[in-house]
């Protein structure tokens, strides 16, 4: 029997509608939502919030899920979940795996990053409602 590799990661919004992102201190020191790979008896929505704690200090609240991404390399399926936090901290790099964190406007996002990120934001800002599911092709970088 498989044990398929959960993964979860949260758009958080400010005010503004821009959206909440990091920034990697190890490979291309891209730019990407805060979310990672989910711990043992941990759920997706667990996992999304645990990750922008510890990625950011701030504690959010993952409602909506925005789309369900299976990545057929690592026989992986990660989850994206709209989040909300309550807005009185401001997020600040709080892992060694983060250089900076941020608010950016959906039309003008920090490069570099991974075109699976940009697909991510972008499905999260549709307003149409459409498939959730999607498969992750090779890794395009978007420079």
């Amino acid at each position: 029997m498989s044990n398929k590799l959960i993964g979860a990661a949260a758009i958080i919004t400010d005010s503004e509608g821009r959206v909440l992102l990091v920034r990697h201190s190890y490979g291309r020191l891209n730019w990407d939502l805060p979310g990672g790979k989910a711990e043992a008896n941990e759920s997706a929505q667990e996992t999304a919030q645990r990750e922008v704690l510890e990625e950011t200090g701030i504690v959010a609240a993952a409602d909506e899920l925005t789309g369900i991404y299976y990545d057929p390399r690592y026989d992986m399926h990660h989850f994206v979940f709209r989040a909300r936090h309550d807005g009185t901290r401001q997020p600040e790099p709080c892992s060694p795996e983060i250089l900076e964190c941020g608010y950016f406007a959906v039309d003008d996002l920090p490069r570099p990053m991974k075109d699976f990120t940009y697909n991510r934001i972008m499905d999260a800002f549709r307003s149409e409602e459409g498939d959730r599911f999607h498969v992750i092709g090779p890794v395009q970088w978007i420079e």
